[in-house]
């Protein structure tokens, strides 16, 4: 389906539409229904870039492959965005919570290591006593009452 792109670039409706066999009215039909926003030149002549070829990709493989409809291309388009958006957004506060962790780090005492402020206890522990071996009788049925 990929059609092939040599360079960067901006192409005009035609050569779009015969990359991916495609009538320029569909092309024109996707930018009515706001599916696909190419730029304009003075003389209001439409230039695809590769966003727009990749994007078309993208809907051509939903129409044809998938069988969405237009309806339905551009309610997935608008949940794609969306989805981009907070993935931006989650990427942001992760770095902003990295950060914040690695100022609050720098601020501990150096060589505590501590994220939380360790305490000294307030009474000293008592030193452990070694237990003494106990005289158990053992059980009946072990070994030790042959």
């Amino acid at each position: 389906m990929a059609a092939k792109r040599k360079s960067k670039g901006a192409y005009m409706i035609s050569a779009v539409a015969e990359m991916y066999e495609i009538h320029p009215q569909t092309l024109r039909l996707y930018e009515r229904e706001g599916l696909l926003k190419p730029s304009r030149t003075e003389g209001n002549t439409r230039l695809y870039t590769d966003e727009d070829l990749e994007r078309l990709e993208f809907i051509l493989n939903l129409a044809r492959d998938l069988g969405v409809n237009i309806a339905g291309i551009a309610i997935i388009l608008q949940m794609r965005e969306r989805m981009e958006e907070m993935n931006r957004q989650m990427q942001g506060f992760v770095e902003y919570v990295r950060t914040e962790m690695l100022a609050h780090f720098q601020q501990v005492a150096p060589g505590s290591g501590a994220i939380v402020p360790m305490r000294k206890p307030a009474v000293a522990a008592k030193p452990a006593v070694a237990a003494k071996p106990s005289a158990r009788k053992p059980q009946s049925g072990t070994i030790l009452d042959s």
